[in-house]
């Protein structure tokens, strides 16, 4: 596939997700006996958890902060990917009776059946599983999407084989798939994540929502108002932390580095990560593999 020269590679997918908490213990309890993450690493008050050696929700003991006031810009959830419906079987029994507070719906998107969660610290968590490409259908640019009830007992009892598997879900999940952010508007939403960042616009719901993706996937980053219309840039408070973006090359993080600079945007970079607040300050990093 060629590269374009203003948008993002269509190898970028989304890394971990970093969260600032109050409970460490219990934060790390739940995306690991609940969600069930490994723990990689926990040293100093921040507590890594993935698949792997790859971190996929990063979480930083912060008790000197506290929650933002409703409807402030932030982290709307992150959504972890499984490669089979098994899979997020699994894991959705076992976030439901481990946590029995935290289901907050489901929904089938067309391109995806998705369950919702709130951790114990109110952070939205999606755990989904992505329908087979061939059977997304496209108008152009714009995929299909929707919202379609989804009943969640249905879908345990045809695709959980085993209660007893929920016990043993470790290297189940693939990644984080996307992450929805809470924005004050969509045009300056698309203004920054489309013609700044680069990528590339697949669906939008009028001045509510905006879906953005590389190398058509349906979707990395979402943005939506419907509890944060008009809002201000964030001031520090426990939720999100940063958002990760992984491009395939260090010329990539250059090309973004570029954009950045061409439209005035302040970012930092090291030589290998680049970071950026968004307008809301939600803070973004965009990296490549290192060898």
């Amino acid at each position: 596939m060629e590269t374009k020269p203003d948008i993002l590679a269509p190898q970028t997918t989304m890394s971990a997700v970093t969260l600032k908490v109050a409970d460490l213990d219990v934060m790390t309890d739940f995306y690991q006996r609940g969600v069930g993450l490994t723990l990689l690493s926990q040293k100093g008050g921040r507590a890594a958890l993935g698949r792997g050696a790859a971190p996929m929700v990063v979480l930083e003991h912060t008790p000197s902060l506290r929650h933002a006031p409703a409807g402030h810009a932030g982290l709307f959830h992150t959504a972890i990917l499984f490669n089979r419906r098994s899979d997020l079987a699994a894991a959705v029994y076992s976030v439901a009776t481990r946590f029995t507070t935290a289901f907050t719906g489901s929904s089938d998107h067309l391109v995806s059946q998705a369950f919702y969660f709130d951790d114990p610290e109110g952070n939205g968590v999606e755990l989904y599983w992505d329908r087979p490409r061939d059977q997304w259908r496209w108008d152009g640019d714009h995929i299909r999407m929707d919202t379609v009830h989804l009943d969640p007992n249905r879908f345990l009892g045809e695709n959980l084989a085993d209660p007893g598997q929920a016990a043993a879900i470790g290297d189940a999940p693939l990644g984080v798939g996307h992450v929805h952010l809470k924005v004050g508007d969509i045009a300056t939403a698309h203004l920054f994540y489309v013609e700044t960042l680069g990528f590339e616009e697949t669906a939008a719901l009028g001045n509510q929502a905006l879906f953005v993706s590389a190398g058509r996937y349906h979707h990395h980053v979402a943005m939506n108002t419907w509890q944060s219309r008009n809002a201000g840039p964030r001031t520090p408070a426990l939720g999100l932390g940063q958002v990760s973006v992984e491009v395939p090359t260090a010329d990539e993080v250059a090309a973004v580095a570029q954009r950045l600079r061409d439209r005035g945007v302040q970012y930092r970079h090291d030589g290998a990560v680049l970071t950026v607040d968004d307008p809301w300050r939600n803070l973004v990093r965009v990296s490549a593999p290192t060898a």
